[in-house]
């Protein structure tokens, strides 16, 4: 007889963060952040939003937190983006608050 393998011993990253998060989205893209202390982590990107015609992207990370990262969002060629951090806080508040009302409208 066989012993069946618990998926979340697996090793296997989407195995892992289907038990840490739930259903994993197969068509989900994934971006992989890099902090100044060389920590990864792998974050889902959730979408582009504008707000006040700014483009902002938010990442939902798979460390298995309800977290949502929010950062600036600026295309530089095809395929090509980078990450920009949302120094000031009064811009982060009003990015925040536009994030949370298409959230809110979409449940």
């Amino acid at each position: 007889m066989t012993e069946k393998k618990n998926p979340c011993e697996s090793g296997n990253y989407d195995d892992v963060l289907e038990c840490a998060v739930g259903e994993v989205d197969e068509d989900a893209d994934y971006i992989t952040l890099e902090f100044d202390d060389g920590v990864e982590l792998e974050c889902e990107i959730m979408g582009v939003f504008d707000c006040e015609g700014k483009e902002y992207i938010a990442l939902i990370p798979g460390d298995g937190s309800d977290d949502v990262y929010l950062y600036g969002y600026k295309e530089v060629g095809e395929d090509e983006f980078e990450l920009v951090d949302i120094d000031d806080d009064k811009e982060f508040e009003k990015v925040a608050s536009a994030f949370e009302k298409i959230t809110v409208e979409e449940e």
